[in-house]
């Protein structure tokens, strides 16, 4: 299995990766944290380390250390922007057993 990229959440790195004029995609990683135990990281790749995996979507590069890899498993990432100011990356991540009531923060 591997991480994937809707077409809109693609389309998304891509602009902010030309926007900010360097990087080589999207690094993703989760962290301990929040009343449920684990929260996700997002931040430009500009690089690859000797621990990260490398993935393809949609033409887009996605960066995830070794040691996260288990907890994004088979997640997708969706972009998606509502009808007021509200607009953000979305993880469909199907590991995660339960999420804190903020939805900052899930369980494995």
């Amino acid at each position: 299995m591997a991480v994937s990229l809707t077409q809109a959440a693609a389309q998304r790195v891509a602009t902010m990766l030309e926007k900010r004029g360097s990087g080589i995609g999207l690094r993703l990683g989760t962290r301990k944290s929040g009343c449920s135990g684990f929260a996700y990281v997002v931040d430009y790749a500009d690089n690859v380390g000797e621990h990260d995996q490398v993935f393809e979507s949609q033409g887009v590069k996605i960066i995830v250390d070794t040691n996260s890899l288990p907890y994004l498993e088979g997640m997708e990432v969706d972009y998606r922007k509502s009808n007021g100011l509200n607009e953000g990356f979305e993880f469909n991540n199907p590991n995660v057993k339960n999420m804190c009531g903020c939805g900052e923060s899930f369980t494995i």
